[in-house]
């Protein structure tokens, strides 16, 4: 008869007793749940402006040229964005940092979660970032029409730094996923 290994899901091990400055600075990860509890608060605030939003589009759709709408559905896309980018820091800055949220098994289960580590959660927000700065930057290009008129929001020089600062973002993700290349072969080489 073989025994099989149990499973994140079965009867967790007695946890074994910490010393009193160990108890107090593991203990201490519990801190940073106010600040995922704000975050939480904050995409009730990404609620309202996406309604608001919504309501607007809607209610001044046949008033709106074609470029207005697209400046309003490419606000909404930059809203969910941005709220998907909280849900990944709210979810996976918890699993990582503060305790396990045991969803294993529940259907609602998001596929990224069983594999979060620091290094994952970093690589996500990296993309969710330049995703959210494409949009914005995209924004920007529809509207560059309007430069040199008063109706622009921006200049010359703005958008020039709006595209450095993309790149920078981009660079930067690169970057990211490079040095988390070199430090997984780096691990799996000690390993050997």
């Amino acid at each position: 008869m073989s025994v099989e290994p149990e499973t994140r899901t079965g009867p967790r091990p007695p946890s074994p007793r910490l010393g009193l400055l160990a108890t107090i600075i593991f203990g201490s990860r519990w801190l940073q749940l106010p600040l995922y509890l704000g975050l939480i608060v904050a995409q009730c605030v990404y609620i309202a402006l996406f309604l608001k939003e919504l309501w607007h589009l809607s209610w001044h759709a046949l008033d709106l040229t074609e470029q207005q709408v697209m400046m309003s559905v490419l606000a909404l896309i930059d809203v969910v964005m941005i709220s998907n980018l909280l849900v990944m820091v709210i979810v996976g800055g918890y699993e990582t940092f503060v305790s396990r949220l045991d969803l294993q098994g529940h259907p609602d289960e998001p596929e990224w979660l069983g594999h979060v580590n620091a290094s994952v959660l970093k690589i996500k927000l990296a993309m969710a970032i330049i995703g959210i700065s494409s949009i914005a930057l995209l924004r920007t290009f529809i509207e560059a029409g309007n430069l040199g008129s008063n109706r622009a929001g921006f200049t010359e020089t703005g958008v020039m730094w709006q595209v450095l600062i993309h790149l920078t973002f981009v660079v930067s993700a690169i970057g990211i996923a490079y040095v988390d290349k070199l430090s997984e072969s780096g691990m799996r080489k000690s390993v050997e």
